[in-house]
């Protein structure tokens, strides 16, 4: 088979290095033996509709309203995660996906609503520092990552969360981080995510193209279970304490891969 892989609008999108995610899926599909296609799109060009894999990066408030303006008058994603398509989004990518978010103003605006979620920008500091969290489904490991974000993200009842904070702000509500409905993901993470977090990189491409073989990159497996092993152990001697209208979730009994 052959999977396509579409890198969304990099010049808006890729502040904070999350371009980094398309690589990663190229070499862990090539290593399987799944041939790849890697489909740069670009500011004003139409988003393929027919790809497997779709993914959304982070960057600043105004690429970011100007990257949805665009997706919205597009309707390719939309199109595509409707049919069943594969999403990762990360960050502003992750509040584009949304059913609202921020205007430049600070007027609510809608997002494209491909999953129940609506940011909203606290008058809190800047959410900056590694992330930690529990994937609640998928059978994965702790998660780990970089945040950088303004915008805590509340999810809609039904709307299953990727995972539990253990340390660090994610959602910024009840102690929940990104999102995962259906093939759409949604987190906080950078690093990039799916460099640090190698299963989930994993789970991204089985969302797309089902039962993959095993594979396992040495180094990346180690580098993973490195930054679990520090990050973890730190929070737990170290604790962060959150201000109010957070909720802190802990973990009892989680072992390390």
């Amino acid at each position: 088979m052959t999977l396509t892989i579409v890198r969304i609008y990099h010049d808006l999108l890729g502040t904070y290095g999350d371009q980094g995610n398309a690589e990663v899926l190229c070499h862990r599909a090539r290593a399987r033996g799944i041939e790849v296609e890697l489909v740069e799109v670009t500011p004003g060009e139409p988003i393929p509709r027919s790809a497997d894999i779709y993914l959304l990066g982070g960057g600043e408030d105004g690429p970011q309203l100007a990257a949805l303006e665009m997706l919205r008058t597009d309707g390719g994603l939309k199109y595509a995660a409707a049919g069943g398509a594969t999403v990762f989004a990360v960050c502003a990518g992750f509040q584009i996906i949304g059913e609202s978010l921020p205007g430049s103003g600070g007027e609510t605006i809608s997002g494209l609503g491909l999953v129940d979620a609506h940011t909203h920008y606290p008058k809190s500091k800047r959410s900056v520092g590694e992330l930690v969290i529990a994937p609640t489904r998928g059978g994965l490991p702790i998660l780990t990552g970089f945040e950088n974000h303004q915008g805590f993200t509340k999810l809609g009842s039904e709307m299953p969360a990727l995972g539990r904070t253990l340390s660090g702000v994610g959602n910024g509500f009840y102690a929940t981080e990104g999102v995962w409905h259906g093939n759409v993901i949604g987190t906080y993470l950078h690093g990039p995510a799916l460099a640090r977090n190698p299963e989930l990189a994993d789970s991204v491409l089985q969302c797309a193209a089902g039962p993959i073989a095993k594979f396992d990159d040495e180094f990346a497996t180690a580098f993973a279970q490195e930054r679990r092993q520090t990050l973890w152990s730190h929070e737990k001697t170290h604790p962060i304490v959150l201000g109010v209208g957070f909720s802190r979730g802990r973990a009892s009994g989680l072992q390390f891969p």
